[in-house]
Protein backbone atom coordinates (compact mmCIF):
# COMPACT_ATOMS: atom_id res chain seq x y z
CA UNK A 1 0.00 0.00 0.00
CA UNK A 2 1.31 3.41 -1.02
CA UNK A 3 -0.10 6.25 1.12
CA UNK A 4 0.39 10.10 0.25
CA UNK A 5 -1.07 12.41 2.75
CA UNK A 6 -2.03 16.24 1.73
CA UNK A 7 -3.62 19.75 2.70
CA UNK A 8 -1.37 20.62 5.16
CA UNK A 9 -0.53 24.10 5.64
CA UNK A 10 -0.28 27.31 7.87
CA UNK A 11 -2.99 28.65 9.22
CA UNK A 12 -4.12 31.10 11.94
CA UNK A 13 -4.99 29.63 15.85
CA UNK A 14 -8.51 28.93 15.52
CA UNK A 15 -8.36 28.00 11.62
CA UNK A 16 -9.26 24.40 10.22
CA UNK A 17 -7.51 22.14 7.73
CA UNK A 18 -8.66 18.93 6.22
CA UNK A 19 -5.80 16.59 5.84
CA UNK A 20 -6.04 13.83 3.41
CA UNK A 21 -4.40 10.14 3.06
CA UNK A 22 -5.00 8.34 -0.35
CA UNK A 23 -4.34 4.85 -0.99
CA UNK A 24 -3.25 3.29 -3.59
CA UNK A 25 -1.71 -0.11 -4.33
CA UNK A 26 -4.03 -1.89 -2.35
CA UNK A 27 -7.89 -0.94 -0.85
CA UNK A 28 -7.83 0.99 2.48
CA UNK A 29 -11.01 -1.46 3.15
CA UNK A 30 -9.55 -3.80 5.35
CA UNK A 31 -7.05 -1.91 7.04
CA UNK A 32 -6.98 0.11 9.99
CA UNK A 33 -5.39 3.64 9.31
CA UNK A 34 -4.19 6.41 11.94
CA UNK A 35 -2.75 9.78 12.03
CA UNK A 36 0.27 10.78 13.83
CA UNK A 37 2.38 13.77 14.47
CA UNK A 38 5.43 14.84 14.75
CA UNK A 39 7.06 18.23 16.50
CA UNK A 40 10.42 19.36 16.09
CA UNK A 41 12.85 17.50 18.44
CA UNK A 42 9.99 15.26 19.89
CA UNK A 43 8.82 11.54 19.47
CA UNK A 44 5.87 10.67 16.70
CA UNK A 45 2.42 10.07 18.32
CA UNK A 46 -0.67 8.94 17.50
CA UNK A 47 -3.61 11.67 16.84
CA UNK A 48 -6.11 9.86 15.69
CA UNK A 49 -6.92 6.10 14.92
CA UNK A 50 -10.13 4.56 12.82
CA UNK A 51 -10.27 0.82 12.85
CA UNK A 52 -10.79 -1.22 9.44
CA UNK A 53 -14.48 -1.23 9.74
CA UNK A 54 -14.87 2.09 10.53
CA UNK A 55 -16.58 1.30 13.57
CA UNK A 56 -14.00 2.16 15.97
CA UNK A 57 -12.53 5.52 16.21
CA UNK A 58 -9.42 6.92 18.97
CA UNK A 59 -8.91 10.43 19.68
CA UNK A 60 -5.87 11.39 21.87
CA UNK A 61 -7.12 13.80 24.66
CA UNK A 62 -5.63 16.96 23.60
CA UNK A 63 -7.64 16.55 20.22
CA UNK A 64 -10.72 15.81 20.93
CA UNK A 65 -13.97 17.75 19.98
CA UNK A 66 -11.63 19.32 17.72
CA UNK A 67 -10.16 16.96 14.97
CA UNK A 68 -12.19 14.24 13.28
CA UNK A 69 -11.26 11.06 11.21
CA UNK A 70 -13.59 9.71 8.75
CA UNK A 71 -13.25 6.86 6.05
CA UNK A 72 -13.99 6.96 2.33
CA UNK A 73 -14.51 3.78 1.24
CA UNK A 74 -15.11 4.50 -2.63
CA UNK A 75 -12.15 7.17 -2.63
CA UNK A 76 -10.07 5.05 -0.85
CA UNK A 77 -9.15 7.99 1.06
CA UNK A 78 -9.16 8.64 5.50
CA UNK A 79 -9.59 12.54 6.49
CA UNK A 80 -8.43 14.20 9.32
CA UNK A 81 -10.81 17.27 9.51
CA UNK A 82 -8.77 19.72 12.37
CA UNK A 83 -10.68 22.78 13.69
CA UNK A 84 -9.76 25.33 16.76
CA UNK A 85 -6.34 24.79 15.51
CA UNK A 86 -4.05 25.44 18.64
CA UNK A 87 -0.10 26.90 17.82
CA UNK A 88 0.59 23.51 19.72
CA UNK A 89 -0.67 21.06 17.27
CA UNK A 90 2.16 22.58 14.98
CA UNK A 91 3.65 19.57 13.46
CA UNK A 92 4.39 16.92 10.81
CA UNK A 93 1.43 14.58 10.45
CA UNK A 94 2.06 11.53 9.35
CA UNK A 95 -1.03 9.06 7.82
CA UNK A 96 -0.50 5.28 8.14
CA UNK A 97 -2.06 1.77 7.43
CA UNK A 98 -1.95 -1.48 9.28
CA UNK A 99 -3.80 -4.83 8.39
CA UNK A 100 -5.23 -4.79 11.90
CA UNK A 101 -8.36 -6.70 12.39
CA UNK A 102 -9.02 -5.35 16.12
CA UNK A 103 -12.45 -3.94 16.61
CA UNK A 104 -11.54 -1.51 19.57
CA UNK A 105 -9.95 1.47 18.32
CA UNK A 106 -7.50 1.85 21.71
CA UNK A 107 -6.10 -1.80 20.76
CA UNK A 108 -4.87 -0.26 17.46
CA UNK A 109 -2.87 3.05 18.91
CA UNK A 110 1.04 1.96 18.89
CA UNK A 111 3.15 3.62 15.61
CA UNK A 112 4.86 0.23 16.14
CA UNK A 113 1.76 -1.83 14.36
CA UNK A 114 1.66 0.14 11.37
CA UNK A 115 3.15 -1.33 8.70
CA UNK A 116 3.00 1.68 5.44
CA UNK A 117 3.34 5.13 5.94
CA UNK A 118 2.72 8.35 3.92
CA UNK A 119 5.27 10.90 3.58
CA UNK A 120 3.93 13.28 5.83
CA UNK A 121 2.68 17.30 5.29
CA UNK A 122 3.61 19.81 7.72
CA UNK A 123 0.85 21.73 9.87
CA UNK A 124 1.91 25.03 11.44
CA UNK A 125 -0.41 27.18 13.68
CA UNK A 126 0.19 30.61 14.04
CA UNK A 127 -0.60 32.50 17.37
Amino acid sequence: VQLQASGGGLVQAGGSLRLSCEASGRTFRNYAVGWFRQAPGKERKTVAVITWSGGGIYYTDSVKGRFTISRDTAKNTVHLQMNSLKPEDTAVYYCAAGSLKQWEASEVTSTDQYDYWGQGTLVTVSS
